[in-house]
């Protein structure tokens, strides 16, 4: 396969996906390009967030190895490096600063696009006052930044590049690599908050648009306040991902278009989230969380002959494998998923649970799930354990009545710290990043 597409998407639940089964049609062009393709249903990311999930999708790793997600290691191989390699044109073109080349994505890339940090006259002005100004008055002015965002719900800066300029950038490699062999990699933003869809779209959900400003103030009343979120906001607030959801889809459509016209219908094209999203079913909003709303995402693949759908356990650390794996190439030794070839033109699958975890100020959280339990073990809070059968949206921790489920999937969560301790060559620090990185990263809701 001399053309391959990788469209990932931040943020995306598969339960708000037209062929998982969500009753909203938020998303004809993927459900179209899916019905064409192999659907993977029980698909999971590794942990619920970018940072935590990339590491997966373009390494072929789970987060923790090879000393860990604070960046890409020298002893891990990006996907793109190994296209590269194999004498393809390559391109990435994305706007989330925790998979930017100072994280070490820019590798094995010809074209690789990761937006520049916001320079706004604000945002210059902050910059200024945290280089220049030190004590109570650098307090005021932060304190005066956020109670701009939270309370009069004004934007200050931008956060992620939208995904008609993703498009448009995604456009142009296309059309340079008419006769090239080609890989590309486009990650949109869009779905994760704020959610600030445009007007057209809103209109598909919403009586009346939401003012970016009270979208906004709601998405800090949901970090902040979630106790006291009503019944109204919570639906305006699915209202406006969805939204976003369906402007993005049109996105993806207005690429596909173009790909088609100039590399023709022979093209692999791959499809998934990072990660999906809490809308308060547990509590809160957001967060690097092991349970199944956030890990659960949407992934597809066609263009090459097959148009079924499967529901074997499937981890993102497998797309990788999968992509290099159908062009032809040699799989890396330091890839660990496996490829999904083998699932779907073989009927071999051996994976039967999805392991995953992080490491964060309160220190190790690891997840195993199989189809029917899941057990959560964390550092600093009692271990969960999940009977998904019974209680699919894991509201009842069940490790007390269960004890000899819970110390079996232990064992697998020893097994997956033995694995991980096997590729450390040493610990990987998270880059220095300056003030408008740092800035840009909290207004997207992360804890830099």
């Amino acid at each position: 396969m001399e053309k391959v597409l990788l469209v990932t998407i931040d943020s995306l639940r598969a339960d708000h996906v037209g062929y998982h089964g969500y009753e909203r049609d938020v998303t004809p062009v993927i459900d179209e390009y899916a019905r064409r393709g192999s659907r993977f249903l029980n698909a999971y990311s590794h942990v619920g967030g970018t940072r935590f999930s990339f590491p997966s999708i373009l390494t072929g790793v789970t987060p923790m190895m090879y000393g860990g997600h604070e960046r890409v290691s020298e002893d891990q191989t990006l996907v793109s490096e190994v296209f590269r390699d194999g004498g393809y044109r390559t391109a990435g073109i994305h706007s989330n600063l925790y998979i930017s080349g100072q994280f070490g994505y820019d590798r094995g890339w010809e074209e690789f696009f990761d937006s520049a940090p916001d320079e706004s006259l604000v945002t210059r002005l902050r910059k200024w006052a945290k280089t220049t100004l030190d004590g109570p008055l650098l307090d005021v002015l932060r304190t005066g930044y956020d109670y701009l965002e939270s309370s009069r719900g004004i934007n200050v800066g931008s956060y992620h590049v939208p995904a008609d300029e993703i498009t448009d950038r995604a456009i142009e490699f296309v059309e340079a690599t008419r006769d090239d062999p080609a890989f590309l990699w486009v990650h949109y933003m869009d779905v994760h908050h704020p959610f600030l869809p445009p007007e057209e779209y809103q209109r598909e959900f919403l009586d009346e648009p939401v003012s970016d400003r009270d979208s906004i103030r709601l998405r800090r009343k949901f970090i902040e306040e979630p106790g006291n979120v009503t019944e109204e906001e919570h639906r305006t607030f699915v209202d406006l991902y969805d939204a976003e959801i369906r402007f993005n889809d049109a996105e993806i459509g207005r690429l596909l278009d173009v790909v088609e016209d100039v590399w023709g219908e022979d093209y692999l094209l791959a499809l998934t989230a990072d990660h999906g999203d809490h809308f308060l079913e547990h509590g809160y909003f957001g967060g690097a969380r092991l349970l199944n709303v956030k890990n659960h995402v949407p992934l597809f693949i066609s263009g090459w002959d097959d148009a079924n759908e499967y529901d074997e356990l499937v981890g993102l650390v497998d797309l990788p494998t999968t992509l290099v794996d159908a062009a032809g190439l040699a799989v890396p030794e330091n890839f660990h998923g496996r490829s999904l070839r083998d699932l779907v033109f073989d009927g071999e699958w051996d994976r039967t649970e999805v392991v995953g975890g992080y490491r964060n100020d309160e220190g190790e959280h690891v997840r195993v799930r199989e189809r029917d339990w899941k057990l959560v073990v964390h550092s600093d809070e009692p271990d969960a354990l999940y009977d998904l059968a019974e209680d699919p949206g894991e509201q009842h921790n069940v490790i007390d009545d269960h004890p000899e489920e819970a110390a079996r999937l232990r064992e697998k969560v020893d097994d997956h710290r033995r694995l991980v301790a096997s590729t450390r060559s040493g610990d990987v620090e998270r880059p220095e990043m300056d003030e408008d990185v740092k800035e840009r990263l909290r207004r997207l809701g992360y804890q830099e």
